[in-house]
């Protein structure tokens, strides 16, 4: 069966030339970066070249970025470094109601622990309005928290004027552009964030390898201690493979970024067009021009989306309902929910991601397949 793989959103395969990147760290280039000797030298090199590439990548200074183990530890450590340190100042945050669960469980849990956080709306596209975040905006305002482009309906956030408005009320910004990152383009000083998140293997790097942008002189406290790496910012014995595949994926991502992104972008815009002629009750979902390009999200009506993806799946098609760290709850989407989706039509959703190695023929394929098993109704869940 030939299988294709639309699910980008989820996980990238590894680009090739990072994988031969990794394999240099994997075998002979083996040191613990703190040693002091050769071995130890020849691994801190690699780190700090692959910190010099992320850092280009994101117009910022090297000395800015932490490695960590993915998005989801960089979005925790963003949130709880920069609440713990500035607590004295005020206990507020501001965050949108369709994070990613990351930043959504954090802020959560520091709001069992005495900080109070405003959940700003979205609109109909899932889009939030610079003014709902002015507006509740206060003194004790210490953070606001908004993604750079979200994780399942693909829309782009206003995030510089909402970093505008958080630090005139003299709050720190943090923006989550995991899914942002290599399909847009992406500066730190453009963007006036002061922490903004990335993950390696969203843009064709390894799982397990991400970091953490935190802008010069920003008010932050680390989590852990008990080891001088990172500049005592993130203590631990390096993942000196992840770390090199991440800084050789960025560079790659930024380098191919204006190609990649008007190819994918047409192929998106194939897909969105044949799928809305020809699937009954199907409508696309996000904003339709403030969207990352490989990104198609549909709701269609009157079927079970897990239904259609195994159906997809069955014919070797990878899609998926949600994004990836909610996907098999059960429960209908919270951004869809917070767009105002009924619950009975959220339970339709359908997210394709395309990538680097898609082709016209398999997005025509993948439509041929998914108008079959639509007309053939998927009865809708129950619950």
């Amino acid at each position: 069966m030939r299988r294709i793989y639309l699910d980008h959103g989820a996980t990238t395969p590894p680009d090739p030339r990072v994988v031969d990147k990794m394999l240099t760290y994997l075998r002979g280039t083996f040191g613990n970066p703190s040693s002091g000797h050769v071995f130890g030298r020849e691994a801190r090199e690699g780190i700090e070249k692959a910190r010099v590439r992320v850092a280009l990548g994101l117009g910022a200074d090297p000395r800015e970025i932490i490695f960590t183990s993915g998005g989801s530890e960089a979005n925790y450590l963003a949130l709880r470094g920069a609440a713990y340190a500035n607590r004295e100042r005020g206990r507020h945050i501001v965050a949108s109601q369709i994070e990613h669960h990351s930043v959504l469980d954090t802020c959560r849990d520091l709001e069992r622990e005495g900080f109070e956080v405003s959940w700003v709306p979205v609109d109909e596209w899932g889009l939030v309005d610079p003014g709902d975040v002015a507006a509740v905006l206060r003194p004790t305002t210490i953070l606001v928290s908004v993604m750079l482009a979200n994780n399942e309906v693909g829309t782009i956030q206003p995030v510089g004027e909402i970093a505008a408005l958080a630090r005139t009320a003299g709050a720190l910004c943090h923006t989550d552009a995991v899914q942002g990152f290599g399909k847009m383009a992406v500066n730190v000083r453009e963007l006036g964030v002061d922490l903004l998140s990335i993950s390696a293997h969203k843009i064709y790097g390894p799982k397990g390898a991400g970091a953490l942008y935190l802008r010069n002189g920003t008010n932050w406290r680390p989590l852990n201690y008990g080891g001088g790496q990172e500049w005592g910012r993130r203590p631990g014995t390096e993942n000196v493979a992840g770390i090199a595949g991440l800084g050789m994926a960025a560079e790659l991502a930024v380098a191919e970024l204006e190609t990649e992104a008007a190819r994918v972008g047409a192929l998106r815009d194939r897909l969105v067009e044949q799928v809305l002629l020809r699937v009954p009750g199907a409508r696309l979902t996000g904003h339709r021009e403030r969207r990352i390009p490989h990104n198609a999200h549909f709701l269609i009506a009157g079927v079970a989306g897990f239904e259609l993806l195994a159906g997809l799946d069955a014919e070797g098609v990878a899609v998926s309902a949600a994004s990836a760290c909610a996907a098999g709850s059960g429960a209908p989407s919270h951004v869809l929910q917070a767009m105002g989706v009924p619950n009975e039509l959220a339970m339709g959703a359908v997210r394709v991601t395309l990538g680097r190695g898609n082709t016209t023929e398999e997005v025509d394929r993948f439509v041929d397949l998914l108008e079959r098993l639509v007309n053939n109704r998927a009865p809708p869940m129950q619950g």
